[in-house]
């Protein structure tokens, strides 16, 4: 059975829920070519590689970031 939508956006949960999107949202944008930018609007692959890129990386490490935020918080560090 799935868990519903409130205990997902509850602490520690909200942190893999936000982490689990921000990875896939850079996998889809690796993908398809196209990257949004705060303040540029859509970025391709062809015409700007490296601000492309960027934000792919930014993307994928605040994932990463939050992904390991909720580990930290559900486990901890061992002594």
């Amino acid at each position: 059975m799935l868990p519903g939508l409130s205990s997902l956006l509850k602490q520690p949960n909200v942190f893999l829920t936000v982490g689990v999107v921000f990875i896939s949202a850079a996998a889809v944008f690796a993908c398809t070519g196209k990257v949004w930018v705060r303040f540029s609007g859509w970025v391709s692959r062809d015409n700007e590689p490296r601000v492309f890129w960027g934000e792919v990386a930014a993307y994928f490490l605040g994932g990463v970031f939050f992904v390991g935020y909720f580990l930290y918080k559900v486990y901890g560090f061992p002594n």
